[in-house]
């Protein structure tokens, strides 16, 4: 089975080697028919501290890094 891909925005790097991304998505609204946008945070690892906040990446799933980490860092604008 393929590893989930999601891009999205950096929204702290507060914790060491971990970067939490905020992931948008659209759609739809079955009743009012108008496109509703949600959102949803990802604790991502980041083994370099090379996330800077407010800066667009990549990220994939992996195996559990932590209690919270599911997620890896792929790539970012400035690499």
């Amino acid at each position: 089975m393929p590893k989930r891909i999601m891009e999205g925005v950096v929204v702290s790097t507060k914790q060491d080697k971990t970067a939490v991304v905020r992931v948008e998505r659209t759609f739809t609204h079955p009743v009012l028919k108008k496109i509703v946008r949600r959102s949803k945070k990802y604790h991502a690892h980041d083994e370099a501290n090379a996330a800077v906040e407010g800066q667009t990446v990549t990220i994939r799933e992996c195996p559990p890094k932590s209690k919270l980490k599911r997620w890896e860092l792929v790539s970012g604008e400035g690499e």
